[in-house]
């Protein structure tokens, strides 16, 4: 049920891509301590986007969970920003990341909900 969400002004590559989106996966699990196989990401990049009123590199990312802990989101973003910086040499100070602890009756999944 973690759920990730990156938008960027970033044209990424095939190979970014690839690269970057099961490091996402596996950050978000290992943080979360969720099964992988129910780990959602989504990449929106070469997005329209000002941050500082500038267009230079930047993401904004949205996370969500069921059961989400300050501690995790503190970890989560240390670990995502390291990992854009080393895959997109984006500067952590150039990404904001939202953070969400959903209630499980409200996340739904496989015709019901969690909760």
């Amino acid at each position: 049920m973690p759920y990730l969400k990156l938008h960027t002004n970033i044209s990424m590559t095939t190979e970014q891509t690839t690269q970057l989106l099961p490091q996402l996966s596996t950050c978000i699990a290992k943080a979360t301590g969720k099964p992988e196989r129910y780990v959602m990401i989504e990449l929106q990049e070469n997005r329209a986007m000002l941050f500082g009123g500038s267009n230079q590199p930047l993401a904004y990312l949205e996370c969500k969970s069921i059961g989400l802990t300050s501690t995790q989101a503190k970890a989560i973003s240390a670990t995502v920003s390291e990992l854009l910086k080393t895959t997109l040499q984006l500067a952590s100070d150039r990404i904001y990341i939202e953070f969400s602890d959903c209630a499980p009756e409200f996340w739904g999944w496989n015709g019901s909900t969690f909760g």
